[in-house]
């Protein structure tokens, strides 16, 4: 019987430097409700630009959207702000619910997050819309929501009293979030062209963060002759404003031209 001798192994210590990373020009966080299957896979694709980085944490929900299982979420939000990076720079949290943030209000959102990133810039998906539609110039605004009727209404009556006028309303009148993301795109475009065609619409905005439109946008201003958001498109475009980055995307709409 032969004896095998083992190889000879030799180690080394090797030097190294210290980069800037993946995040050189920004460090973006984003906390994800448990239930949403969409806004990553958006969000990954809009920034992917050299330099920019993403890094996400999970916030628990229900699946049921109402008002109450809504507030119940803000207990949680800086417990998952402080899952994100501890310790690292992070120029940019964006909080992803759209009704939530207006539920629980924009402010204190932002609050719950500085507790645990103090003086961080913070956006959110109707902070965003608003911003977005101003920068747009779009005053008349078509609202299309996954919704049951009264969280709808109340999304329609707080952006009006914010000042834009919401001049048309549609929803799916959906309250399971699971299966908000499963609405395919053949029905949020035939909705998006409807609400478009209409003279008394300036643009629309497409509500939540479990709608998926983001890669329909461009085709649909075409299409409309009109602006087109929704709560990941406009928050992705917000998120990297606020981070500096100015890079104009017009792969993903008028928004990002600017």
């Amino acid at each position: 019987m032969s004896t095998l001798t083992a190889p000879t192994r030799t180690y080394q210590k090797h030097p190294f430097k210290l980069g800037t990373g993946p995040a050189s020009r920004a460090a973006i966080g984003l906390i994800v409700l448990a239930t949403d299957h969409t806004i990553e896979h958006e969000w990954h694709r809009i920034m992917q630009l050299d330099g920019v980085a993403l890094y996400q944490a999970r916030l628990y929900n229900s699946a049921d959207i109402n008002p109450q299982t809504l507030a119940a979420m803000e207990k949680d939000i800086a417990p998952a702000v402080s899952l994100i990076l501890p310790g690292q720079r992070m120029d940019v949290v964006a909080f992803g619910c759209t009704s939530g943030a207006m539920v629980i209000g924009e402010e204190t959102v932002f609050e719950r997050i500085r507790e645990v990133r103090p003086g961080v810039a913070c956006t959110s998906p109707i902070t965003a819309a608003q911003a977005a539609l101003k920068t747009l110039g779009a005053q008349r605004v078509g609202l299309l929501t996954p919704y049951v009727k009264s969280v709808s209404d109340w999304m329609a009556d707080y952006i009006a009293d914010r000042g834009f006028d919401v001049t048309a309303s549609a929803s799916y009148e959906h309250a399971d979030d699971n299966e908000v993301a499963r609405i395919d795109e053949a029905s949020i475009r035939a909705s998006v062209l409807e609400m478009g065609k209409s003279p008394d619409v300036d643009a629309v905005f497409v509500s939540c963060t479990s709608m998926r439109l983001a890669s329909q946008v461009t085709s649909l201003e075409q299409a409309i002759g009109k602006p087109v958001i929704s709560s990941n498109h406009a928050m992705a475009w917000h998120a990297l404003r606020l981070a500096g980055i100015q890079d104009a995307l017009p792969q993903w709409g008028r928004l990002y031209s600017l």
